[in-house]
């Protein structure tokens, strides 16, 4: 069945439920014009005519009241789809499916999520925890949450929160056992606990001094795939790792993890929501957006900023904006950066399909 005889199906349905093709079209959202050309092609397909209409009123002929006794239990199949459909369109319903690293959830999403759960009952917030930098949407994700501006073209991304802080930080016994290291590239005898997995290393830590950014390519023992373990490796006395101060807040106020090199240490953009660049965006999402752009966020910061002495001002979250070719060079490939370590310059660059950019220098 081609689209113009489903057309005329439905409003051939809907001028036989409400007698008045002015009604039907209203219910349609199209013109009396187009609804009468919806019929008179399905009434060109059957060879018959299915409705007679005067200035007064419109009736049924006898082939349409036949066709409707036919046809009617499917025709309301139909309608009612399209009713439930257009009340999806405004509340938001479903499984809303977030792909997120490890570290934002109990840092920032938890208190949110408990409290949209409980003001959105009708949607299901499905989460699943993932730091490779991967193309989400072909799995079937509605969002992710990365921490890096460096976002695939042709997506629309909303900032949580930014500016990022990361750290070089380790257990105060280790530093009492192995020293201090006054300068990154002291760390190259230092064992570094790196996040990542395969090809995807992030053994570049960035730092900025004088305004001046460069890198320090670091090696060590151990390689977790998950942060928040190499976050605990470093508790354990194993090394030194290289994350968003943020996500070891807890351990620095407990005097678990103690901040090194502090007047090297380098910022990201921040932390965004993204999804596909589309015409319409589901309810449940734009609800979920809205969430903390009207004040959640501000809530979070301030909870998870108030153990140190970050400062992140709401001001920060700048709402949504669209990252294409006039913010990206129009090369730039579907690549967004994880959460688990920040990347290297030079790495996030290639992997985002354009040369890396000038400023950075090796240590």
């Amino acid at each position: 069945m081609d689209k113009d005889q489903l057309d005329g199906l439905v409003a051939f349905a809907l001028v036989a439920e409400k007698r008045n093709f002015t009604a039907a079209a209203e219910a349609l959202r199209v013109s009396p014009p187009a609804i009468s050309k919806m019929i008179r092609h399905l009434e060109t397909r059957l060879g018959v005519t299915l409705l007679t209409r005067t200035t007064r009123a419109t009736s049924l002929t006898e082939a349409g009241e036949k066709f409707l006794q036919q046809a009617g239990p499917a025709l309301d199949a139909i309608l009612s789809a399209m009713k439930d459909a257009g009340s999806a369109a405004d509340k938001p319903a479903g499984r809303l499916r977030l792909n997120v690293p490890q570290t934002v959830y109990p840092n920032f999403l938890r208190p949110l999520i408990a409290t949209f759960i409980e003001k959105y009952p009708d949607v299901t917030v499905e989460i699943f925890f993932e730091n490779a930098a991967t193309n989400i949407f072909e799995r079937g994700f509605d969002a992710g949450i990365r921490v890096s501006d460096i976002l695939a073209k042709d997506v629309v991304a909303l900032k949580l929160f930014g500016p990022i802080r990361w750290v070089v930080a380790a257990a105060p016994a280790y530093l009492d056992k192995h020293g201090h290291p006054e300068h990154p590239k002291d760390l190259l005898a230092h064992p570094c606990i790196c996040a990542g997995a395969g090809n995807r290393v992030y053994d570049r830590w960035e730092f900025e001094t004088d305004g001046k950014e460069f890198e320090v390519q670091v090696k060590g023992p151990l390689i977790l795939n998950d942060v928040l373990l190499a976050i605990d490796a470093a508790v354990d006395g194993l090394g030194v790792v290289y994350s968003p101060e943020e996500a070891i807040s807890d351990k620095l106020t407990s005097g678990k993890l103690e901040v090194v090199l502090d007047h090297f240490t380098g910022t990201s953009s921040g932390v965004y929501l993204y999804y596909p660049q589309r015409s319409q965006v589901h309810p449940k999402l734009r609800a979920f957006s809205k969430a903390w752009r009207r004040g959640s966020a501000s809530f979070l910061l301030d909870a998870a900023f108030a153990s140190h002495r970050t400062a992140v001002n709401a001001k920060n979250i700048d709402g949504l904006r669209h990252l294409g070719a006039a913010d990206r060079n129009p090369t730039t490939s579907a690549v967004v950066m994880g959460f688990g370590c920040r990347p290297s310059t030079e790495m996030a660059w290639l992997e985002a399909g354009v040369r890396k950019p000038p400023g950075k220098e090796p240590a």
